[in-house]
């Protein structure tokens, strides 16, 4: 049995997450002199009429204390004479479901509240199914305000049926439904003399006993690379915590994904030499041969660890922002991060039902299943066969905030077969036989903003001087390549991705690329700068909306406003405006000619 226990409390809204804890740790005398004293003394202002308030230890937001609810996640380290804990305090507002998951990640149990008066929530499942999808198997469910239902065993019963029901569906180790009154403090630390049928052990009791500890691995040893440290010319060593098996001097390894071998030279815990280091550890190790590792890679005994691009994934969408298929976002997993798409969206799973419902779109707080593909091949694992290397989180290219945690259900197959060519005759030969530069220049801006009237001119200027172009103007592309997308949110990224495609192949045959499109999301703007590379330069024509409708050459606007045209941007779909743009230029108030020639002048840049 582990000494430590790593637990997190979870559950809907003001089902007394707080307060059991907060009862608890006053019961069990585990909080200091100072601390008792000041929860009497703000409890004169809490929420319980003068009444000791234990949600107040847990809670320490001042926004959390006027609204009597939990907003981040509160950790708390505490002991008792058989066993150490940290609990993680998590939120149950549905706003703030990315708090409760990232308490769900570091943990080995969940304790999940119900209300006793209200039974099983939609939040109440939601939180259950987050918590086995980050992998824990441990699960303890509260039935808390039993002195709200007269501590009727019936409907502590009644309860317990449907909580049952829920976890059939799910793989966990451990299960134990227990009734509680986390104010009264009813089977907290000391059994109830008013729930004389439960026989069962204390909330305190149960977590002071629960074995948690995995079998020990069969399989080989896993250490994902987090640092190179070269101290000196002398030693160069690979920094990163065991995250499966073990791992002794000696131990003929493989580097992934170059699939190198070694032998270990030596092995560090800090500044102390050791012959054998274990899963948890954190170790430097050395090798005895010169392989290039780096951040990312995987040092590892292991024969089952896969090396892919696409995998199928299942995910909780944290993001404000609608997921579609498309888009691209940072995928970091293990060591590394990578670029990564949303390739395909299978189906959202009914946080109530279970059923799987086919989507186009995923929306904040629902687990999603889906395809991921990435840049380059990388290290994972199935998430059952190892967490370390089968989790991983989506991050926003332009706001860098995260939108989803997932995990890795299995790898797909169907690219492992295809590899990228290297060609004698490269890029930059077929720039020195043209005698120029490769660019990328990426017009944006409204419709009637003057992309295309710019782009034409500036190519005529390019062509005067001897230069090799193409334009690829949004509305010819459309007709051709891109006839079959119409413009939805999803149709339009994807319409945007094969545009920077199309002028990533023409940089590399060394011509100068102009295009002329409406673009109008930032992250899909940024996957276009990602794939094009150092080539690609963003020049946005800011000419105002209403210059724009003023000129209305295509008669668009006017019948936008008329509501004949759906998804139109600037008027009914949404133009953000570029926070990164090399060049900015209003029509309305700069000559064609200076803009022309402000706009050569970057090509050199």
């Amino acid at each position: 049995m582990n000494d430590l226990l790593k637990f997190i409390t979870c559950g809907s809204v003001d089902d007394g997450k707080s307060t059991l804890i907060g009862h608890m740790l006053y019961d069990a005398k585990l909080i200091f002199t100072d601390q008792e004293n000041a929860l009497i003394l703000d409890s004169r202002v809490g929420s319980r009429g003068g009444e000791i308030d234990y949600s107040l230890l847990l809670d320490g937001l001042m926004a959390e204390r006027e609204q009597g609810i939990t907003i981040d996640v509160a950790y708390r380290y505490f002991n008792t004479e058989k066993r150490s804990f940290i609990v993680a305090d998590t939120p149950g507002h549905e706003e703030y479901t990315r708090n409760m998951a990232v308490g769900a990640s570091f943990a080995d149990l969940a304790i999940i509240l119900v209300d006793g008066s209200k039974g099983l929530l939609t939040q109440t499942r939601r939180h259950a199914r987050i918590c086995a999808l980050m992998g824990i198997r441990h699960f303890v469910f509260a039935v808390n305000k039993m002195d709200l239902v007269s501590y009727d065993a019936e409907v502590f019963q009644k309860i317990e049926l449907d909580i049952r029901k829920l976890m059939v569906e799910f793989k966990y180790a451990t299960l134990c439904v227990l009734p509680v009154s986390a104010t009264e403090g009813d089977n907290v630390t000391t059994p109830s003399k008013n729930m004389l049928w439960y026989r069962g052990a204390t909330l305190l009791s149960y977590l002071e006993n629960i074995d948690v500890s995995k079998e020990e691995s069969k399989e080989g040893c896993i250490l994902p690379v987090q640092r190179v440290c070269r101290p000196n010319a002398n030693f160069r060593g690979f920094q990163g915590q065991i995250v499966q098996g073990k791992l002794s001097v000696g131990d003929k390894v493989k580097v992934l994904p170059s699939g190198q071998t070694a032998c270990l030279s030596s092995m560090y815990v800090t500044d102390k030499a050791m012959d054998t280091c274990i899963e948890g550890q954190a170790v430097t190790v050395s090798i005895d041969r010169e392989i290039d590792i780096s951040r990312g890679c995987v040092i590892t005994t292991e024969e089952s660890l896969s090396i892919g691009r696409l995998f199928k994934a299942s995910l909780l969408w944290m993001d404000n922002d609608e997921l579609i298929e498309g888009r691209s976002y940072l995928l970091k997993l293990g060591g590394k991060m990578v670029p990564a798409t949303v390739q395909k969206l299978h189906y959202q799973i009914d946080v109530n039902t279970g059923e799987k419902k086919l989507i186009k779109k995923g929306h904040k707080n629902e687990i999603i299943s889906c395809d991921i593909s990435v840049s380059e091949k990388i290290v994972l694992q199935n998430f059952e066969k190892c967490m370390a290397m089968g989790r991983f989180i989506l991050i926003d290219r332009v706001t860098n905030m995260t939108s989803a945690c997932g995990r890795v259900e299995y790898v797909l197959r169907r690219s492992d077969n295809l590899t990228y060519q290297n060609m004698d005759i490269t890029r930059d030969i077929r720039a020195e036989m043209l005698g120029q530069k490769p660019v990328t220049l990426w017009f944006t801006g409204l419709s009637g903003s003057g992309k295309s009237t710019v782009a034409n001119a500036v190519e005529k200027e390019l062509v005067a001087m001897g230069k090799h172009t193409m334009i690829l103007d949004g509305d010819n592309v459309r007709m051709g390549l891109n006839k079959n997308l119409g413009f939805t949110e999803t149709d339009r990224v994807e319409n945007i991705r094969r545009i920077a495609e199309v002028a990533k192949l023409m940089n590399d045959a060394g011509l100068i690329v102009l295009v002329s499109a409406i673009s109008p999301y930032n992250v899909d703007r940024a996957n276009a700068r990602a794939i094009i590379g150092d080539a690609y330069r963003e020049i946005y024509i800011s000419t105002p909306l209403e210059v724009c409708e003023k000129r209305d050459v295509k008669g668009l606007y006017a019948k936008a406003r008329q509501g004949q045209l759906p998804n139109f941007t600037g008027i009914s779909a949404p133009y953000e405006v570029p926070k990164d743009a090399e060049l900015s230029i209003d029509t309305s108030l700069m000559e064609l000619e200076r803009s022309v020639e402000k706009i050569v002048k970057l090509c050199c840049v």
